[in-house]
C-alpha cells in the first residue's frame, strides 16, 4: 500500500473498515475504486472536491443547521467517495429493512385500533400512550390497504464484527430520499466508467414505485386522475431543498399549508382558477403541525379539518398521523418479541441491546454497567430542556451519581443502549488531496409500501462524521454525507418516471392549476428581478457621476433626487458622500434599499419557487446570490464596485431571457410578467419625473443610461440628446421595451387573458391611461414643462400600485369562493 496514501489511515481493530481488510488489503467491492484512486495525481484528486463543491452550488443544495451562522444557506456536506456494498450483503439488509416495515405497520395498526398488544402483555402501554407521537386523534383511522407505514427510515450501523445494527428508525415524514438521489447524480458525474463497471442498482425505479403506490392506495373513481402533493413547513425548514427537490422529480406540486383548504368533506388545493381536489399527501410536515383543529393548537402551518377527511378515507396521509410513536428507542426492547407474535418469525436485522428504564429491573440491571452504556431520552424534551445523549464511559463517580438520580426519578423518560463501535470509510482528505482519512459512517436506508409490499430503495444516504472518534452521526452535529453503491449482480436498467399515457383529457395548456402561493412568488420574483435590475443600472450611471466631483449641476442633483426616491441615497446627498453611499448599497446586504439586500430577496423568492426553475435558472440565480457579502462595503473601491454592477447587470439579462425563451406563456409567466412590467413602469415613471425637475437646459444622457436606452437613441439620432426625442423614445415608442406606453400595452394584454380565462378583475384604469398616453402631442407635452405629461405619469405610477394591490387581493388573498372548484 502506498505510504503517503495511507499515511493518516491508522490501524483500529475495535472497528470494522469498509474498505480494506485485515490484511491491509482493498476488499474485493472496493478494489476498483481504491486501484483508480491510487492512479490518480494530488491535483487530480483535488478537482474531485472542486466537482463537488461546484454541483452542490450551482444546485443550491443545503441543509440548514439549526444556529449555525449560515443558516438555510449552509450547502450540502458530501465525501466524493461512495459506500460501497456487494450485492450479497444487500440482499439482507433489503430482507431485514422490509420485515421491519411490516413489523412497524401491524404494531401501528394495533396501537390505533384494537390494542391487543396492550391487553395480552406483550407491550407496556407507558412508553407509547405516555409518548408525545402517540397521537389520539387518529384513534380508529383505517386507512386504505390497512397501510399506515408508506415510507420508512432506518439507520443502520456496522459493529466490529461486520454485524449490521439497527440504530434508529424514522417513521413520521423521514427526511433524506432526496439528498440520496441528489448524491447519486453527483458521483455517477465523478465516476461514470466505475459506475458502470461496478453495475451499480440505479434509483429511479425506487421513486417511479413511490410515485405510483401513493396513487394506487389514494381513494379515487377508477378513470380518475390522481392528483398527489407534497406538503412542506415552507423555506426555513431545514431540508426544504429536499422537499423542493422530491416535488419536482416526482412532479407533484409543492404546497403549504396555506396552500390547502378542507371542504365538503375534502381536501382541496387554491389554485388560480378554483379548488382542485388532492387525493394524496406526501407530507415533510411533523404530526403535531399537520391541523390545528385537532393536534397542535397554535400551528399556522396545518390545515384545519385535515384529520375529519382523513378520518373519512377521503384523502391519503403519507405517512399516517402518530407514526412517529415509533421512533421512541424504549419500543427497541420489545421488537423480538412483536415480530415472532404478529409476524410469525424471528427479527432478522437485530437492534442495538436496549434497555427501557421504565422498567425496573431493566433500570436496575442499566444502571449497573452505565460505563459501557448510552443513556438517551425515550420521549422528546422542549426547547431548552434537551435530554443530550450521556455517555456513561465519560463520567466520573459524581456524574454516574446524577446520572442514577435522575433516571430513577422518571425512569419511564430513559432508556439506555449498548455501545457500537461503528464501522469506518475512507474519506479524501480535502487540503492534501493524495491522502486517504478514516471517519465513522452510518447507512440511512429506505422502504417504501406498495400494494404488493414494501420494497427497498437499492442504496440509501451514508452518513459521515467529521471527527475520527465520533460516536453519534448526524447532520446537526456537521457531519457529512456519501452516495451508497450497491453493486448489482446484472447491469441496472434506465427507468422513466414518466406516468400512464396521458389522453386528451389530460392535457394542460393554461397553468391555471397553479397554486395561488407559486403565483403569487412568481409575480414577486417578476418584481424582485426588475426592481435588481433597475438599481443596478441606476447605481452604475450614479457611480459614475458622483466619482466626477460635479455635485453642483443639475444633473447630479436631479439624478441624486431620483436615489433618494428609490431608497438608495439620503437626501441632498453631496457626490464624495455620494460614492460612499452608492457603494454600501451596491455590497451591503443590511442596506434596505440597497441592491444587494434586494438580491437576497430575489434569492429567497426563487428559493420558494425552486420546483419550477430550470436548472440553468436557478445556477445563474444561485450563483448571483452567492456573490453578496463576499467583502465588506467600506473594503471596495469605486472601479471594483462598477466592475460588479457590469456582471451584475449582465445577470439580470440572462435571468430575464430565461423568463422570455425558457418558459411557456402560461398564467404563471403572465404574472411574473405582470411583476416585472409594474416594477418597471413604477420605475421608468419614476425616473423621468425627476430628470424633468433639470429644466430645458438639463441633459437627459443619464435618463437615456438608466433606462438601457442610450445605444437607441444615438443609432436614432447621432446627436446629443434633445428632449422632445428622449421622452418619444421612453414614452411613446412601443417598440422600445423600456418604454412606457411598451408597459401599459403588456399589463393590457396580460389582464384582458387572465380576465378572459379567470373573470372577475376589477376595472383597474390600465386601460384609459394607456389611451391618454397616446393622444399627448409631442410637440405640446414632451417638455420638461409640461404639466399633462406631470400629471399622466404621477398618475400612471399611482395606478400601477394600485394594480398590484387589486392583483393581491383578487388572486393571492386564497378568499373564501366555493363558486369556482374544480372537479
Amino acid at each position: 500500500m502506498p505510504r503517503q496514501f495511507l499515511a493518516e489511515y491508522p490501524e483500529d481493530p475495535e472497528r470494522y473498515d469498509e474498505m480494506f481488510a485485515a490484511d491491509g488489503e482493498a476488499r474485493p467491492h472496493y478494489a476498483a475504486l481504491y486501484d483508480q484512486l491510487l492512479g490518480q495525481t494530488a491535483p487530480q484528486l483535488r478537482e474531485l472536491f472542486k466537482d463537488v463543491d461546484r454541483l452542490i452550488r450551482d444546485n443550491g443544495v443545503t441543509y440548514n443547521v439549526y444556529d449555525d451562522e449560515e443558516g438555510s444557506s449552509r450547502p450540502w456536506a458530501m465525501d466524493p467517495l461512495p459506500l460501497i456494498i456487494p450485492s450479497d450483503e444487500w440482499r439482507t439488509i433489503e430482507a431485514g429493512v422490509i420485515q421491519r416495515a411490516k413489523l412497524f405497520n401491524a404494531v401501528l395498526a394495533d396501537l390505533y385500533g384494537a390494542q391487543t398488544l396492550f391487553a395480552e402483555g406483550r407491550l407496556p402501554p407507558a412508553p407509547v400512550l405516555g409518548h408525545p407521537g402517540f397521537q389520539r386523534p387518529a384513534h380508529g383511522i383505517t386507512p386504505a390497504g390497512g397501510v399506515h407505514l408508506h415510507v420508512l427510515a432506518v439507520d443502520l450501523a456496522r459493529s466490529a464484527d461486520g454485524q449490521w445494527w439497527v440504530l434508529n428508525d424514522r417513521t413520521q415524514s423521514p427526511s433524506g430520499m432526496g439528498y440520496a438521489l441528489e448524491n447519486r447524480i453527483i458521483t455517477s458525474r465523478l465516476f461514470p466508467d466505475l459506475f458502470r463497471e461496478l453495475r451499480v442498482q440505479r434509483l429511479a425505479h425506487y421513486f417511479a414505485t413511490l410515485r405510483d403506490s401513493i396513487a394506487a392506495f389514494a381513494p379515487h373513481e377508477p378513470d380518475e386522475r390522481v392528483n398527489t402533493v407534497l406538503l412542506t413547513p415552507g423555506p426555513f425548514n431545514e431540508t426544504y431543498f429536499e422537499h423542493a427537490y422530491l416535488a419536482r422529480y416526482l412532479g407533484f406540486p409543492l404546497v403549504e399549508g396555506q396552500d390547502l383548504t378542507v371542504r365538503d368533506g375534502c381536501v382541496w388545493l387554491k389554485t388560480l382558477s378554483g379548488l382542485r381536489r388532492v387525493h394524496a399527501i406526501l407530507r415533510r410536515m411533523d404530526d403535531d403541525y399537520c391541523d390545528p383543529l385537532e393536534l397542535r393548537a397554535d400551528s399556522a402551518l396545518g390545515v384545519p379539518g385535515l384529520m375529519d377527511v382523513v378520518r373519512a378515507g377521503r384523502v391519503l396521509l403519507a405517512n399516517g398521523i402518530g407514526a412517529s410513536v415509533i421512533e421512541t428507542g424504549a419500543l427497541a426492547g420489545f421488537l423480538p418479541g412483536l415480530c415472532r407474535h404478529l409476524l410469525g418469525e424471528d427479527l432478522k436485522m437485530p437492534g442495538v441491546a436496549t434497555w427501557w428504564c421504565g422498567e425496573a429491573p431493566a433500570m436496575e440491571e442499566a444502571l449497573a454497567m452505565t460505563d459501557r452504556l448510552v443513556f438517551k431520552s425515550a420521549v422528546p424534551h422542549p426547547q431548552g430542556r434537551r435530554f443530550e445523549p450521556v455517555f456513561g464511559e465519560d463520567l466520573d463517580e459524581d456524574g454516574r451519581a446524577r446520572l442514577d438520580a435522575r433516571v430513577r426519578a422518571n425512569p419511564r423518560d430513559y432508556y439506555a443502549q449498548e455501545l457500537v463501535a461503528i464501522s469506518r470509510a475512507p474519506m479524501l482528505d480535502r487540503g492534501h488531496g493524495r491522502k486517504l482519512l478514516a471517519r465513522p459512517v452510518g447507512l440511512r436506508v429506505f422502504a417504501v409500501a406498495t400494494p404488493d409490499g414494501y420494497m427497498v430503495m437499492p442504496g440509501g444516504l451514508a452518513r459521515s462524521a467529521s471527527e475520527q472518534d465520533v460516536r453519534i452521526l448526524s447532520n446537526q452535529r456537521g457531519g457529512g454525507s456519501k452516495d451508497v453503491w450497491i453493486c448489482g449482480e446484472t447491469a441496472g436498467s434506465p427507468v422513466s418516471l414518466l406516468r400512464r399515457p396521458v389522453e386528451a383529457a389530460d392535457l394542460v395548456r393554461s397553468g391555471a392549476g397553479l397554486s395561488s402561493r407559486v403565483v403569487e412568488n412568481l409575480f414577486w420574483f417578476g418584481r424582485y428581478a426588475e426592481r435588481c435590475d433597475n438599481l443596478a443600472r441606476y447605481l452604475r450611471v450614479a457611480l459614475d457621476r458622483a466619482a466626477d466631483n460635479n455635485d453642483s449641476g443639475v444633473e447630479w442633483l436631479t439624478l441624486a433626487e431620483l436615489g433618494h426616491a428609490i431608497g438608495v441615497l439620503p437626501e441632498k446627498c453631496p457626490g464624495r458622500e455620494a460614492v460612499r453611499e452608492l457603494v454600501k448599497a451596491t455590497f451591503d446586504s443590511h442596506h434596505p434599499g440597497g441592491l444587494a439586500s434586494h438580491i437576497l430577496h430575489l434569492s429567497r423568492t426563487g428559493f420558494q419557487l425552486r420546483e419550477r426553475l430550470s436548472s440553468d435558472n436557478w445556477r445563474t440565480l444561485n450563483a448571483l446570490a452567492q456573490r453578496v457579502g463576499q467583502k465588506p462595503h467600506d473594503k471596495v473601491g469605486i472601479f471594483e464596485a462598477l466592475a460588479l454592477l457590469d456582471e451584475y447587470v449582465s445577470t439580470f439579462m440572462t435571468l430575464a431571457g430565461f423568463a422570455l425563451d425558457g418558459m411557456t406563456r402560461d398564467h404563471g409567466w403572465r404574472f411574473l410578467s405582470l411583476g416585472r412590467r409594474i416594477e418597471r413602469l413604477q420605475f421608468q415613471t419614476e425616473a423621468i419625473e425627476c430628470a424633468m425637475r433639470m429644466g430645458v437646459k438639463g441633459n437627459p444622457d443619464w435618463l437615456l443610461e438608466v433606462s438601457d436606452s442610450i445605444v437607441t437613441y444615438r443609432s436614432r439620432y447621432m446627436s446629443r440628446p434633445e428632449w422632445i426625442a428622449v421622452l418619444d423614445l421612453l414614452i411613446a415608442d412601443d417598440s422600445n421595451p423600456r418604454g412606457i406606453v411598451f408597459q401599459t400595452s403588456g399589463l393590457r394584454d396580460y389582464l384582458e387573458r387572465l380576465n378572459d380565462s379567470l373573470g372577475g378583475m376589477p376595472d383597474t384604469g390600465i386601460e384609459a391611461l394607456h389611451r391618454r398616453l397616446l393622444v399627448l402631442d409631442p410637440t405640446l407635452d414632451f417638455h420638461p414643462g409640461s404639466e399633462a405629461l406631470k400629471e399622466a405619469l404621477a398618475t400612471l405610477r399611482a395606478a400601477s400600485a394600485s394594480l398590484s394591490d387589486q392583483i393581491g387581493l383578487h388572486f393571492f388573498s386564497h378568499s373564501d369562493d366555493r363558486s369556482r372548484v374544480i372537479a
